[in-house]
């Protein structure tokens, strides 16, 4: 699984653009993570932004999952397929009730320890940061790959954050991810669907 987690102040060039190449490359879902807009505009943010995707993955044939992060109330206006939940916030029985049973709702940790309360509660788990991330400055320090072993013993899936590039993305495959989530390795690239299928790449094989 490779996800593409969105931080619109950092790209290179038109978002949704940038959103539709990353589709064409390879990319599974989009997460879009803005925190600085207020409801409305963060709602045409996300309705752009999952119509990009939508209409990248339907000219490939292939299907592409929109999450909106923390705001569940932008995930159900814009017809996300779920939303990603933040460390403060409401719990996922909650976000489920509001968006239906067949929404995906995922989480961030930063340690496997917090992982075995949200089995059965969630689709997958965000660990961050694995590696030194690429998109900004660390405020943690990395957990390395012993860590994201331990957390993939869990019975939740576990997509790898944190410093994400190919060859990154082998090793967090290889210690037990189920994917990984990127930022910088695509919207800071001079070719986004190039970076994104080279990131399929490393996944798949």
């Amino acid at each position: 699984m490779l996800c593409l987690v969105l931080d619109r102040a950092t790209a290179r060039g038109d978002l949704c653009a940038i959103v539709a190449a990353a589709v064409r490359g390879g990319v599974d879902w989009v997460q879009i993570r803005d925190r600085e807009l207020p409801g409305s505009p963060l709602l045409d943010h996300a309705d752009a932004v999952i119509r990009s995707a939508r209409t990248a993955a339907a000219d490939c044939g292939r299907d592409v999952r929109a999450l909106v992060n923390r705001r569940v109330d932008v995930a159900l206006a814009a017809g996300a397929d779920g939303v990603h939940l933040g460390f403060d916030g409401m719990p996922p029985e909650t976000a489920r009730s509001l968006l239906g049973a067949d929404a995906w709702i995922g989480a961030s940790t930063h340690a496997a320890a917090e992982i075995p309360r949200l089995a059965g509660r969630v689709h997958y788990v965000h660990l961050a940061p694995v590696f030194a991330p690429l998109s900004k400055a660390s405020t943690r320090p990395a957990l390395g790959t012993p860590a994201l072993g331990e957390a993939a013993a869990h019975a939740v899936p576990v997509i790898a954050q944190g410093g994400i590039d190919a060859t990154t993305a082998r090793a967090a495959r290889a210690a037990g991810a189920a994917g990984v989530a990127v930022t910088g390795a695509i919207l800071h690239a001079d070719d986004p669907e190039r970076a994104a299928a080279a990131l399929r790449e490393a996944l798949d094989a």
